[in-house]
């Protein structure tokens, strides 16, 4: 095989791999890495993976916004009165951009969206030293396309979830 036909298979396999939307996924983020070990399921109300899937770990906002939606307020309402009704838990709110714009106006907004979500946990009764926040920018998107329906997905607070019950 000539050389460069080598690098013509090299640069389109690269580039079908970073087509995969589950390398930067976090939809599971409690499973491992910085979530807890003990998962439960969906069964549990009180598990990592019920948070996750039925109360909703992450909102979504507008472009250039840190404002929470009336969307976004239902399901951080949930977060709180799940907070509240699991003690144990501590978290993270990871806050995101899409692609576009500088990496420190980025970090800046995904430091903004996060707050803004910390803000209204607090607000409904989370004490304020079980939230962290941290702004990821535009570094871990879970849609890599330049597209609208990808931008979307990307403009997002995600609470992570830490410490809990072991058992």
């Amino acid at each position: 095989m000539s050389g460069i036909k080598t690098a013509i298979l090299l640069v389109a396999g690269l580039a079908l791999s970073a087509c995969s939307d589950t390398r930067w996924d976090d939809t599971s983020a409690g499973n491992g890495g910085s979530g807890i070990g003990v998962d439960g399921g969906l069964g549990d109300p009180s598990s990592p993976a019920y948070f996750r899937e039925a109360v909703g770990d992450r909102v979504l906002f507008l472009v250039d916004q840190s404002s929470i939606s009336p969307e976004a307020q239902v399901i951080l309402d949930g977060q709180a009165r799940w907070l509240q009704a699991n003690p144990a838990y501590v978290v993270t709110i990871e806050g995101h951009a899409d692609e576009r714009g500088t990496r420190e106006y980025n970090l800046a907004l995904g430091a903004s969206r996060a707050n803004s979500a910390r803000d209204y946990l607090i607000s409904k009764g989370v004490a304020a030293s079980r939230i962290q926040t941290v702004s990821f920018g535009k570094e871990r998107p879970i849609e890599i396309c330049s597209e609208q329906s990808c931008y979307e997905k990307n403009r997002r607070a995600v609470t992570v979830l830490a410490g809990g019950a072991l058992s």
